[in-house]
C-alpha cells in the first residue's frame, strides 16, 4: 500500500485560517435558512432587474413558465452559450434538503488518463509533468463546518441530466471590502464547455450540512442544519473564454482554464453580504507560485461519487507537483487525493507571500481511480474573470 502523506503542521495551519472570524459568527436565528423574518433582501423579487438574453429560447422567455418547470425541458439546441447569455432567476424553494441531497456529481471532467510525459527536474514549471503523486486519503473536516471551514460550501445547478452538484469557496471582493458576495468554483460547474452552454438554477450553499449528518437524516433535518446560512443564487457568473471554447466532458481539454466566479444574492436573509453572513472570505492569489516554492497545498470539497455520498466535507493536504495537459497551455498543480466527483470546484489553499492562507486553485480533473486531483494555476486569465465580476457589481 502506498504511503500516506499529510503534513500535519501545514494542515493545521490551513484549517485554522479557514475558521478565522467564523468561530464568533455562527448563524443566528434570523440568518438561518427558513427564517420568516422579512428583510430588504428577502422582500425583493427574484427576477427584479433580470436582463434576458435576446436569443433566449421561446420556451424560456416567460419567467413564470421557467419557474414552473420549463427549465427541465431543454436540449442542446437550447443551450445559452456565450458569456453574455447568462441568466439565472431565483426559483424560491427550488433547492430543498431533498433536492440538494439527491444532486449528483458533475464529474465527467474528472476522467483524464494522464498527460504527456516530460522529463522531471526542470527549474521551471511550464511544460513539465512530474511522476504521479502517491494517494492522500481524504480526511473528514471537523463539524460544525462554519467553525472549521467557513468559506467552503456546495454549488447546486441543473443540467439536462437533472440536479447536479460541485464545491466552491467564498472569496474576497476588492470593490466591497469585508462585504463580498463572490464565490469561486470550476468552470465546468457552471458551463458545459465546447459542446454546451450555461447550466441553470445555479445556487451556492455555504457550510452545507453544517453538522455532518448522515445522508439518511438530511431529508428530515431542519433546513437550518442543511443550509445554515441559506441559499445564495448566482445573479451573474463568468468563466474563461478558453473553457467556453475548449472545455470537454471528458479528458483534460480546457482544464488549465477551468475556473469560474459567481456573484450571488440570498434567496432570503438578513440583508447582509455573504462574507458578513459566513464570517470569512479568502483572498485569491493570481501570481501562480512555482511548485518548488510551495511546501503544502490543500483541497477542500464535498466528494459525492462512491465511496462518498456528497453529504460531508473532506480535505486533502499534500506537497504539490506539476501536470501538463498540452505544452502550449499552462501547467497545472497536482496533489495526491482520494476525493471523487462532487469535489470539483472546491478551493485549493496555500500560504501566500505574506504568510496568510490564500486560494491558489480549484479542483478540475483527476483519474478514474481517484488517486490524485489537478487544478489550474491562476494567472492573468483568472484575474480577468475575477476583476470583471467585481467591477460589474462595484456600484451596486
Amino acid at each position: 500500500m502506498p504511503s500516506i502523506r499529510r503534513p500535519a503542521l501545514a494542515a493545521a495551519a490551513l484549517t485554522a485560517a479557514l475558521a478565522l472570524t467564523a468561530t464568533a459568527c455562527g448563524p443566528s436565528d434570523d440568518e438561518a435558512a427558513g427564517s420568516d423574518k422579512p428583510s430588504a433582501a428577502a422582500s425583493q423579487k427574484g427576477d427584479e432587474g433580470l436582463e434576458l438574453p435576446k436569443n433566449l429560447p421561446s420556451s424560456l422567455k416567460d419567467l413564470e413558465k421557467w419557474k414552473n418547470g420549463a427549465w427541465k425541458n431543454w436540449d442542446k439546441e437550447q443551450w445559452l452559450r456565450e458569456a453574455r447569455d447568462f441568466v439565472n432567476p431565483i426559483i424560491k424553494d427550488h433547492w430543498k434538503p431533498d433536492s440538494m441531497k439527491d444532486a449528483r456529481p458533475n464529474d465527467k471532467t474528472l476522467s483524464t488518463q494522464g498527460a504527456p510525459g516530460t522529463a522531471p527536474g526542470s527549474s521551471g514549471d511550464q511544460g513539465v509533468t512530474d511522476p504521479e503523486p502517491q494517494p492522500v486519503q481524504a480526511k473528514s473536516v471537523a463539524v460544525p463546518y462554519h467553525n472549521n471551514a467557513a468559506p467552503v460550501g456546495k454549488v447546486f445547478f441543473d443540467s439536462p441530466e437533472g440536479h447536479m452538484v460541485c464545491s466552491a469557496t467564498v472569496v474576497k471582493d476588492p470593490a466591497h471590502p469585508g462585504k463580498s458576495n463572490m464565490v469561486w468554483t470550476a468552470g465546468h460547474c457552471v458551463h458545459a464547455g465546447k459542446k454546451g452552454g450555461w447550466y441553470r438554477n445555479i445556487a451556492f450553499v455555504p457550510s452545507y450540512n453544517d453538522k455532518g449528518l448522515p445522508g439518511a437524516q438530511v431529508n428530515s433535518a431542519p433546513v437550518q442544519d442543511v443550509a445554515p446560512y441559506g441559499v445564495w443564487w448566482a445573479d451573474w457568473a463568468q468563466t474563461s473564454s478558453q473553457w467556453i471554447a475548449q472545455g470537454a466532458e471528458t479528458g483534460g481539454a480546457g482544464a488549465p482554464y477551468d475556473f469560474s466566479v459567481l456573484h450571488v444574492k440570498p434567496e432570503a436573509g438578513s440583508g447582509k453580504s455573504l462574507e458578513e453572513t459566513v464570517g470569512n472570505a479568502l483572498t485569491v492569489e493570481f501570481n501562480a507560485p512555482q511548485v518548488k516554492s510551495i511546501q503544502s497545498m490543500g483541497a477542500w470539497g464535498y466528494p459525492a461519487a462512491a465511496p462518498f455520498d456528497g453529504q460531508k466535507m473532506y480535505d486533502c493536504v499534500d506537497r504539490p507537483s506539476r501536470l501538463t495537459i498540452e505544452t502550449s497551455q499552462p501547467t497545472m498543480y497536482r496533489i495526491g487525493c482520494t476525493m471523487t466527483g462532487g469535489s470539483s470546484g472546491g478551493g485549493w489553499f496555500a500560504k501566500g507571500p505574506d504568510g496568510k492562507v490564500v486560494l491558489v486553485s480549484n479542483t478540475s480533473i483527476g483519474p478514474a481511480n481517484s488517486t490524485w486531483l489537478a487544478g489550474p494555476r491562476l494567472g492573468p486569465e483568472a484575474q480577468g474573470v475575477y476583476n470583471a465580476i467585481s467591477q460589474k457589481f462595484a456600484k451596486r
